[in-house]
């Protein structure tokens, strides 16, 4: 399997150099150059598969060989042992064809763990077979900083760097973070909002010449293409628990990045019998303009009940506008270059043909509150923002009620007590393994949002 950047840029990469590297020298993101494909009776006799086997069947089609067979297959079941529910990821059924893919039994409980999990083993495995130590540095709006360091904290190989947006996370968010303790683990709160520590991610990553020599950064954000790739395995397993391949399925997806319902949306390219893929968005609706009006444009940022999405800019959107344009790198380039300036819109035939893969909504923090409360009294589950952002979504969208619609619950309850009391509800106890989060001691740095900033910390701070 090659991967090639989206920009156009140098040549065909192999998975390890694409895991290794992250975003492309050019400035694109990297996507296979060729998808595999799965038939119908392949996908039926996976049916009394165990998650961990799933995995294995479809990311050894992305990787090839490159991971002996056995090392891939330790990797995998190592990472999903530390999930706390035998099924990985249970599907719960909330109405008739209404269901809820429970994403949050990894420990930092939130779907992030789905993939840093792996992410973090496959590193480890590369890294030591390379006798080569990297630097980590990743964004987070919320949950993909704990979930970077849960699965990368432990590598003698790296030292994590994870920025976020100072004062724009969840206390449980923040904690899950800043109490972790580790001479290679570092959080720097960043004056500014995701997108701000997005950007200098970015930026970082685009001009390397900072680091020492033969030092170089790794991503743990969903541009790192193994982010994706893990992320397809659960839309395959969720299916196959409703009756796909022989019946499709539709899926509800509360998204601010685009990577989770990318995942999505390439596992109905590989073959999955999806019918419908709803972006579910909050007040933060760059996606959802898009897709309902043909306007691609930046608004201020708003800070909501669902921080998580709280982002003005999807990276994860270039990989699919790549494929809508029929991978043409040029016009990509052009119309990613116009973003920041100008409002954007596709023709009316690759707008129609947006509309044919995605619905969307947009669910603001009133809606939020109404859902988390309805959803509760209906069936006693008691849901986080993003999932009820998600829910919501799904039933404003659904176009076929006979097709089973599985929402995407993102992350536990219990990391986002400030909304569910909005909802007048009580906020769950966090799980056993986070007793006494908020007793611990927390560990970080706030920064202004500068990208010289950064960088000096993180050659002060790292052992490269």
């Amino acid at each position: 399997m090659k991967y090639i950047s989206t920009r156009g840029g140098g040549t065909p990469q192999t998975f390890e150099q694409v895991l290794l590297t992250g975003l492309a020298p050019d400035g694109g993101l990297y996507v296979p150059a060729e998808l595999p494909h799965f038939y119908q009776e392949e996908i039926a006799s996976w049916k009394s598969l165990s998650y961990p086997e799933l995995a294995l069947k479809i990311i050894s089609e992305f990787i090839g060989d490159e991971i002996p067979v056995q090392a891939l297959r330790k990797i995998v079941i190592d990472s999903y042992a530390q999930f706390d529910h035998p099924e990985v990821a249970p599907l719960t059924e909330l109405a008739e064809n209404d269901f809820m893919l429970e994403l949050y039994h990894g420990p930092t409980l939130a779907f992030k763990d789905f993939a840093l999990q792996v992410l973090g083993r496959l590193l480890d495995y590369v890294l030591l077979k390379n006798n080569q130590r990297v630097i980590i540095l990743g964004a987070t709006s919320g949950d993909t900083g704990s979930a970077a360091i849960e699965g990368c904290r432990h590598s003698e190989q790296v030292d994590i760097f994870i920025l976020h947006p100072h004062q724009r996370v969840s206390e449980v968010q923040r904690r899950q973070m800043t109490t972790v303790v580790g001479d290679n683990v570092f959080n720097l709160a960043v004056e500014g909002n995701f997108d701000d520590c997005q950007s200098i991610v970015k930026a970082a990553f685009a001009d390397q010449s900072f680091l020492p020599e033969e030092s170089q950064l790794v991503a743990v954000n969903s541009i790192n293409w193994a982010r994706i790739m893990m992320q397809i395995v659960y839309y395959f397993s969720a299916a196959l628990k409703v009756g796909a391949p022989e019946r499709a399925v539709s899926f509800s997806v509360p998204t601010g990045n685009f990577g989770d319902i990318y995942a999505g949306f390439l596992a109905k390219s590989i073959g999955l019998p999806i019918k419908q893929l709803v972006v579910a968005t909050n007040s933060n609706d760059i996606l959802h303009r898009f897709i309902n009006g043909n306007e691609y444009s930046t608004n201020g940022l708003n800070q909501t009940l669902s921080p998580s999405m709280d982002i003005l800019v999807s990276s994860n959107f270039e990989r699919y506008l790549f494929d809508l344009f029929d991978r043409d790198a040029a016009l990509l380039k052009d119309f990613m270059s116009k973003l920041n300036h100008e409002s954007q819109q596709v023709s009316d035939e690759k707008w129609k043909q947006m509309r044919e893969c995605f619905s969307s909504a947009r669910v603001d923090d009133a809606l939020t509150c109404e859902t988390i409360a309805k959803v509760f009294c209906d069936t006693a589950k008691l849901v986080d923002p993003h999932t009820a952002v998600g829910i919501r979504a799904a039933r404003e969208c659904n176009a076929d009620p006979s097709t089973p619609m599985i929402t995407l619950s993102t992350a536990h309850p219990a990391k986002f007590s400030n909304a569910i009391n909005e909802a007048g509800l009580d906020a769950p106890q966090l799980p056993p393994h986070l007793t006494g989060l908020f007793e611990k001691e927390e560990h970080y740095s706030v920064v202004p949002n500068d990208l010289a900033a950064v960088t000096e910390f993180v050659i002060k701070h790292s052992h490269s």
